[in-house]
């Protein structure tokens, strides 16, 4: 489940190009004290909390119809009275007041993307859906806007980003490792009191003591990729205060780190067989008329460019790296299959500019800039989320086998992703259990039979351990399943966040439909 951008296809967010937010959370630490207490005691806050649960939110206009503000939230829940951190949030009022249900809170995934970005993002829901919640964006703990992780300058991520994807050289494999140490350590100089403190379970915390804020008695959610997650988290930790969740492009809380990681990759190379497919029927295919002799061609040409990468921009080559981003990218979603088609034709050309510029935008790169911290947050959370006994080189050096025969393409690149953890500073918080949330209201899982990034089985896992969860299922390919080409799954999403009715266990929704 992690997401290394230039090396690995596994970000489990819902990739969309998002629009610039809001500026004005500085990211840096209060003191309890500027905590207001405006309110009644909320419904089920802990009392160490109330105070937290009962601040107000200042909004200021920050356009595009939105407002901005923030909250405070402990850095140690265990510690209320100690440091505060906080959480960045946008709001877009509902705009049909009168039939205002509440607040929708949105996430994105990652772990890292930012909820900000995404809320901001034209088409998150149906216009009748926000005509009736307030539309609420918050980057998590250690994200973005939010009192963040910060790990490396933006020459330093530009070279952990092009190291060996596949190390096959012993050479390759001590680049590896100490780009990998290199990164943890940079991290622990950087960020060192958050570190141990932006793991999913504290950003669940986050999340009641946000609704608590916006004056909801219940939490109406929708969460994706990772977001589900999250969501799984949060319906575990306050079962009580479950409104309606939806969870699209769910993952598996049960699962291993390595398990993720292996069934994750097998699904990026099946993604990739499918646009072989249908690029072969296309007059222009790169990749020629046989798919499997062009995957063969195109994991040749990937390999060569370890030792000899062409040409990019006016300062970059395209390395292995970089062209294994810009070919995940367009697995997320078939409407990149002829931005692909055309950077790849190119590419063989020589010239890389278009596989690179995917790349960039898979990274948040713009001008030399990285515009996010999403690589960093991705790290810091994952591994203290998912520990893995595998994660060392030697262990890693054991399961290649494994990742290369469930997947020749992305299988190496995908093992070697979360090295950095071998190395992290923080220890993890939590280890895979199965997620009941018993005594919530229901929650609706959402899964698509041929995502890449969240692959089916995990939606199917997630559906059954929830005791109160229902499985929505679209037959298609992509990432995630609301407002991607159903109008069957936008109706019934649409119809149990603004009634609460569940579809009929077993409903399957066909893509296009």
């Amino acid at each position: 489940m992690t997401r290394r951008a230039g090396r690995v296809a596994l970000a489990v967010t819902a990739f969309t190009i998002t629009l610039a937010s809001c500026t004005n959370a500085s990211g840096h630490s209060l003191p309890v004290a500027s905590i207001r207490n405006s309110t009644p005691n909320p419904s089920g806050a802990p009392t160490a909390l109330v105070n937290y649960y009962k601040q107000t939110i200042s909004w200021s206009n920050c356009g595009g119809g939105f407002q901005c503000g923030d909250i405070n939230v402990p850095l140690d829940y265990s510690k209320p009275t100690g440091t505060t951190i906080r959480i960045a949030v946008v709001r877009k009022q509902a705009t049909d007041e009168a039939h205002r249900i509440g607040s929708l809170l949105l996430n994105p995934g990652g772990p890292g993307g930012s909820g900000i970005d995404y809320a901001r993002s034209p088409g998150v829901v149906s216009a009748a859906v926000a005509a009736r919640f307030d539309l609420i964006g918050f980057d998590p703990r250690g994200v973005g806007q939010s009192t963040g992780v910060h790990c490396l300058n933006d020459s330093q991520m530009d070279t952990f980003l092009n190291a060996p994807p596949d190390p096959s050289t012993g050479a390759e494999v001590t680049q590896e490792a100490d780009q990998a140490k290199f990164f943890a350590t940079q991290c622990q100089k950087n960020s060192a009191a958050l570190l141990p403190y932006v793991g999913t379970v504290n950003a669940a915390r986050d999340m009641d003591v946000l609704r608590g804020a916006l004056g909801d008695s219940k939490l109406y959610y929708l969460g994706k990729s990772y977001g589900t997650y999250l969501g799984a988290i949060y319906a575990d930790e306050f079962p009580q205060n479950v409104g309606r969740l939806v969870l699209d492009g769910a993952i598996d809380p049960s699962l291993a780190a390595n398990q993720l990681n292996l069934t994750q990759a097998a699904s990026f190379d099946a993604a990739l067989r499918q646009f072989a497919q249908d690029c072969a029927a296309r007059s222009d295919c790169p990749l020629g008329t046989d798919p499997a002799a062009g995957l063969t061609k195109l994991k040749s040409w990937v390999d060569g460019l370890d030792a000899h990468p062409i040409s990019g921009d006016s300062t970059r080559k395209l390395t292995e790296s970089l062209a294994m981003t810009g070919i995940a990218v367009a697995m997320y979603d078939q409407s990149w299959w002829p931005e692909l088609r055309a950077a790849l034709t190119k590419a063989y050309a020589g010239d890389g500019s278009a596989l690179l510029t995917m790349a960039d935008v898979y990274n948040n790169r713009v001008g030399g800039h990285f515009q996010s911290n999403e690589t960093e947050a991705n790290f810091a959370v994952n591994c203290v989320d998912h520990p893995d006994e595998a994660t060392s080189v030697d262990g890693i050096q054991q399961e290649l086998p494994a990742y290369e025969k469930a997947a020749p393409f992305f299988g190496s690149m995908v093992a070697w992703s979360s090295l950095p953890c071998a190395y992290w500073p923080a220890v993890p918080d939590t280890t895979p259990h199965k997620v009941q949330a018993k005594g919530a209201a229901p929650i609706l899982v959402v899964g698509t039979t041929r995502d890449p990034a969240t692959p089916y089985s995990w939606a199917q896992g997630l559906a059954t351990q929830l005791s109160s969860g229902t499985l929505l299922t679209m037959n298609g390919d992509g990432h995630t399943a609301y407002l991607r080409g159903s109008t069957c799954i936008d109706n019934a999403v649409d119809a149990y966040l603004l009634g609460g009715t569940v579809p009929t266990a077993g409903t399957v929704c066909e893509q296009g439909h």
